[in-house]
């Protein structure tokens, strides 16, 4: 049952597409639809954004630690 629920709504063609752009012209009006893309792509660029700190944080948290386990009678 769950496995058809998720066939169902994992398809998208072209029609359901369509249909779904026509729906949110009509929700938000053309006027307001260029102000909601640019939102997003605000948005998606602040999370690769974050995501990137994040990568570099491990990699660096990754470069440090061989650092100070080759040297144990370092103290920090």
């Amino acid at each position: 049952m769950l496995n058809s629920i998720l066939l169902l709504f994992g398809t998208f063609g072209a029609g359901e597409i369509i249909i779904i752009a026509l729906v949110i012209l009509l929700l938000f009006g053309g006027r307001k639809i260029p102000e909601l893309m640019k939102g997003l792509g605000k948005g998606v660029k602040s999370f690769k954004q974050g995501m990137n700190e994040v990568e570099d944080e491990i990699k660096k948290s990754v470069d440090e630690k061989p650092n100070n386990a080759s040297n144990p009678d370092k103290k920090e």
